[in-house]
């Protein structure tokens, strides 16, 4: 999918681009498919913010993506390529041959009148999701589960994809797109193919009311601040840190501080860390 760029008629505009939706499918969502997304604003239930920089963005509704894919052995047929608002990836509104509809993530090169289908008799092409022991090793996949039927995790942003490594004492070795090297129970689901909307990471925003849009409010840098709001804050003119190395507002380390528990249940799945040499 093509990048759009505009002329330069203001200086926000000069450097922005946006995807081509040409490809798109211009239709309306499946109403059945749909569900009212409350705004929280990164606030808890006591309406403490939690998650910093969030707030206002474009009204929106979710749509009920397909992540088990447990519809065995039904041939689907690709009905709209869509976009939607609320992750990277386009999506894909399939219809089974009994009637039913559902949003799956939408492969590269995946197209309307496709035929899909789910299950281990299921051909390896593009789209077509299958347990990892019944998928050759070396095919690059996406949307794979973490455990057997709780639906994909791993590899759904737009533009991923994992590569299948080895299979043997009843896991499959999966290398990630950060080039984390993973075991993963051999009874998983995957679904083979590249994510769609390969061009996402290529997009300039340009100004900062688009990321307004998207629900992102504006982050300030701690050494503006005053000392009791950043422990950066503070001093006349523009002060060092005044420590060893940066940290957070709360004081932990903020580069390269190892956040992960020191004593994971799934450290023991994980064969080799992304960045390690």
């Amino acid at each position: 999918m093509a990048i759009k760029s505009y002329k330069p008629t203001t200086p926000s505009r000069r450097h922005m681009t946006v995807i081509n939706y040409s490809e798109l499918s211009k239709v309306e969502p499946e109403k059945s498919l749909l569900v009212t997304l409350k705004k929280h604003s990164g606030r808890n239930n006591t309406g403490r913010i939690t998650v910093r920089h969030k707030g206002g963005g474009c009204r929106r509704k979710y749509r009920i993506i397909d992540f088990k894919r447990d519809k065995v052995g039904v041939p689907a047929t690709v009905l709209t390529l869509e976009y939607d608002p609320n992750r990277s990836a386009h999506i894909a509104l399939v219809e089974y041959q009994d009637g039913e509809k559902r949003y799956i993530l939408a492969p590269n090169d995946l197209k309307v009148g496709d035929v899909i289908e789910s299950g281990n008799g299921a051909d390896i092409k593009t789209g077509n999701a299958l347990a990892l022991e019944f998928i050759p090793v070396g095919t690059f996949i996406h949307n794979i589960e973490l455990k057997p039927g709780k639906g994909g995790q791993l590899a759904r942003s737009a533009g991923i994809m994992a590569q299948l490594m080895a299979k043997e004492n009843g896991f499959a070795l999966i290398r990630l797109p950060s080039g984390e090297l993973r075991n993963v129970p051999i009874g998983c689901m995957a679904t083979i193919g590249q994510v769609g909307n390969t061009d996402h990471e290529n997009v300039h925003v340009g100004k900062a009311g688009r990321k307004r849009h998207m629900g992102i409010r504006p982050t300030v840098r701690g050494s503006v601040m005053n000392p009791c709001d950043h422990p950066h804050g503070g001093g006349e003119g523009k002060a060092p840190i005044g420590r060893s190395g940066p940290v957070t507002p709360w004081g932990k380390p903020a580069l390269g501080y190892k956040t992960r528990k020191k004593r994971n249940l799934t450290d023991k799945f994980i064969v080799k860390r992304r960045g390690a040499k």
